[in-house]
């Protein structure tokens, strides 16, 4: 199936790992020129020099952190000096863990550090970046965020609280970019095996609470990311769709 985004420029958040990595791979497979921004610079030389090996493949690296106005701004000037973009794909750093109950995180910092990755880094990134989309009256906009948005789940009080604002955010961000021709579009995950799957609380429970019986592929979410970043869901925007095997048991 043609997604309809071959030679597209994409930039991916937190692309150099994890979920992130996943969409990588699947853009890369479609085509798309790839500006991987995230803070580890081992990690994304890692990922430039494996994403390479794919056919075709186009990847540029940026470093820098999405609670650093600076490095943002870095990244704007890059993407402007290279011709812009016309995808753009959020994916937030993942709370302190362990995580717990909102009663029993009393702990200042871990509700700061929470807020600076999944909201302030969120809400800059795509203050930021949103704009650089508005003119050529084509542009996709997808977030990465959590199942707990929609069904808060015991120990994510620091996922819940923030990436629910996110959400916000994108909503009111769809409506403000549909005359423009962009799409704002997110995708909810509950268990996916990543690198840090088995550091997931109560992980063998939550699983059980799966309709599916399993833990979601990186690669099965990558899927719905691209699809979302295609021409074909261009009559879809200010959704967020669950990517968790039947997990969220919301009627909305």
């Amino acid at each position: 199936m043609d997604l309809g985004i071959a030679g597209k420029r994409a930039v991916v958040i937190g692309g150099s790992s994890g979920l992130g990595y996943a969409v990588c791979e699947r853009m890369a497979a479609e085509g798309v020129e790839l500006v991987i921004f995230a803070r580890n610079a081992e990690k994304l030389h890692k990922a430039r020099e494996e994403l390479l090996q794919i056919p075709g493949a186009k990847v540029e690296t940026v470093e820098g952190d999405i609670t650093n106005s600076d490095d943002v701004e870095r990244l704007r000037n890059e993407l402007v000096k290279g011709g812009g973009m016309q995808i753009l794909v959020l994916n937030t750093p993942p709370p302190p863990r362990p995580m717990f109950d909102f009663l029993a995180e009393q702990d200042d910092q871990r509700w700061e550090d929470a807020y600076q990755g999944q909201l302030k880094g969120a809400l800059l990134i795509l203050r930021k970046l949103a704009p650089l989309l508005i003119g050529p009256g084509w542009g996709r906009i997808v977030a990465i965020t959590s199942a707990s948005i929609k069904q808060p789940l015991p120990n994510h009080a620091l996922s819940t609280v923030y990436r629910a604002g996110v959400l916000a955010a994108l909503k009111h961000l769809s409506m403000e970019m549909a005359e423009h021709g962009v799409t704002v579009n997110s995708v909810a995950p509950a268990v996916v095996v990543t690198s840090t799957y088995h550091t997931v609380h109560n992980i063998e429970e939550r699983v059980s609470r799966i309709p599916l019986k399993r833990a979601g592929k990186p690669e099965e979410l990558a899927a719905t990311v691209a699809f979302f970043a295609s021409d074909l869901a261009g009559f879809i925007t200010g959704e967020n769709v669950q990517v968790d095997g039947g997990f969220t048991r919301s009627l909305y």
